[in-house]
């Protein structure tokens, strides 16, 4: 199995400004260490000139008390320089282990200099 260590992507709604009832994710990254258990890929043939690329991967972390208590919240994973949208995750403590499914293309976490 090759060996995992990067990014989980956790999304909670926040009402931005407060009281605009406007409400985005706000991003929490948290680096996990863990085990790509399976490791496949396919094309989806769709409307656009492009097939889009969907893996289906799992990927088995080690989870801490923050990923067990919000892993209703994880939005994506960081995997060989992409981040990829957590379709599925399967609860196996101390473990979770999370099916990605196509590229993620949402909000993530913005970091300043």
């Amino acid at each position: 199995m090759a060996r995992f260590y990067d990014v989980v992507g956790y999304g909670e709604s926040v009402e931005t400004p407060a009281g605009s009832g406007v409400h985005v994710d706000q991003i929490t990254e948290m680096k996990y260490y863990g085990e790509v258990i399976r490791n496949t890929r396919r094309l989806t043939p769709d409307e656009h000139l492009n097939n889009e690329i969907s893996v289906g991967n799992s990927i088995s972390i080690i989870a801490d008390e923050y990923a067990t208590k919000h892993f209703f919240a994880i939005k994506y994973i960081r995997w060989e320089g992409v981040n990829w949208k957590v379709t599925t995750v399967e609860v196996r403590p101390p473990r979770l282990i999370l099916a990605l499914g196509t590229v993620y293309n949402g909000p993530v976490l913005v970091s300043t200099p």
